[in-house]
């Protein structure tokens, strides 16, 4: 264990990180410095170790609390063709939102039956693709699209089953952009509407309603709003079957577990929201005489999270006398927007020099045309001279789903570690690959 400047971030990255003897950091067996030499940076490293130990715990965890659950990966973290093998192979599901996260489950042969395709405005295209495939979920999001796709259903002779997404109500204490739960939500039927909802559906000669979903948002540091719209959701579950005799055979209560981005915000483990949620769905089927329904849980970002490592290699160094240190690295808003959009915090290290003492308060600025595009605020490192590599931890999730071309740049390449092998599982871009869907 290193004794530098880095020893209380290394738990921030994945458990197989480790410093070596030239002091340079290690994840997955593989030297990052080399990686960044071989591959070039910026450069997204997946451990393969900690993905599939984050598909592992929350099977184990859920599982042994509940008699029936099914872990559905939300692709909307980050997902290629790589990780939905993998994914494939833990025996997970998985959460989709378009036809292009279909399309790449479809490319590897991902049982359809574990699809849930999501979303607030599913085009008929969508819907299509969803029918075509035999999904196994498709989870209504509002009226017109219940509509829709109770006719484009009769039309094609299927009988799709379906879930309800419902606005619960409750507010995850989160930020605003990535809060969903809450009454004003462009997700969702609000719950005064659920009864028509829920007799729409189940008059639909098309649909199958077999159940109700909801999300309350991402980050979420305590596990209480969970608590409060399972027992939302239950009762109106019971006022449904008093009702309209429906019976609720799933329970899809989303994701939103946070992940430690900061030496200074612990996260719960995943035990805590694994004993709230089915503590509190097996309490409320008991008070209101239901059967347990079928569990489904929609983590994304905490099994993707952690796994991901972003490298890149500074470049100008700026002084700003009295005021602030500006380093530049060439990467930036382009593959990690989250700081720029809702104030995100990472930490970094200095991967060539782990063992280097912290000596200077710097600011690691993107290379990008804004002046939001700062990675890092106010973080002490080493001082750090141009060629060296930065490692920022909790990369994997959000940060290439939401990469951009801005300023025209390529987007990085990816490689999956494990036991000492790198495997390239997306080729950095060209600039052929970026002139290619441009007509003159």
């Amino acid at each position: 264990m290193t004794t530098g400047q880095n020893e209380s971030r290394l738990v921030l990255f994945p458990p197989t990180a480790e410093v070596d003897g030239k002091g340079h950091l290690v994840i997955g067996g593989c030297d990052t410095v080399a990686l960044a030499e071989e591959f070039g940076t910026p450069l997204y490293i997946f451990d393969e170790q900690t993905l599939r130990q984050k598909c592992a715990e929350f099977r184990n965890e859920f599982g042994k609390r509940y008699p029936d659950v099914a872990i559905v990966y939300a692709g909307k973290a980050f997902v290629n063709r790589a990780l939905a093998v993998i994914l494939k192979d833990e025996g997970l599901g998985l959460d989709v939102v378009s036809r292009g996260e279909l399309s790449i489950a479809r490319s590897v042969d991902f049982p359809m039956e574990k699809i849930y395709f999501h979303g607030n405005n599913k085009s008929a295209g969508e819907l299509d693709m969803a029918l075509e495939s035999k999904v196994g979920r498709i989870v209504i999001d509002n009226f017109q699209e219940l509509d829709m796709l109770a006719g484009m259903a009769v039309q094609r002779g299927a009988a799709p089953d379906v879930l309800l997404r419902l606005t619960p109500g409750v507010d995850p204490h989160t930020h605003r952009h990535i809060s969903t739960g809450v009454e004003d939500s462009k997700f969702g039927i609000p719950l005064a509407s659920a009864d028509e909802a829920v007799s729409r559906a189940m008059a639909a000669p098309g649909l199958n309603l077999v159940g109700l979903q909801f999300h309350l948002g991402s980050q979420i540091f305590e596990v209480e709003p969970y608590r409060d719209a399972i027992r939302v959701i239950m009762d109106l579950a019971a006022e449904m079957k008093a009702r309209h005799g429906f019976e609720l055979k799933e329970l899809d209560v989303g994701g939103g577990f946070a992940v430690q981005y900061t030496v200074d915000s612990t996260a719960p483990p995943v035990a805590d929201y694994a004993e709230m949620i089915t503590a509190t769905v097996t309490e409320k089927c008991r008070q209101q005489n239901l059967e347990l329904p079928k569990l489904i849980i929609e983590p994304g970002r905490s099994i993707v999270g952690r796994a991901g490592v972003a490298l890149y290699r500074a470049g100008v160094v700026k002084e700003i006398p009295g005021i602030r240190c500006y380093v530049s690295v060439d990467g930036g808003m382009a593959d990690n927007i989250r700081p720029a959009l809702y104030d995100a915090r990472y930490e970094a290290v200095v991967a060539n020099r782990m063992n280097d003492k912290e000596k200077k308060k710097v600011t690691i600025a993107g290379k990008f045309c804004e002046s939001g595009d700062i990675l890092i605020k106010d973080i002490d490192l080493p001082e750090i001279a141009p060629g060296d590599i930065l490692a920022v931890p909790d990369c994997g999730a959000y940060c290439l789903a939401m990469g951009s071309n801005y300023n025209a740049s390529l987007k990085p390449a990816i490689v999956m570690v494990n036991d000492g092998r790198a495997r390239l599982v997306r080729r950095r871009e060209t600039y052929e690959d970026l002139l290619r869907h441009d007509v003159v």
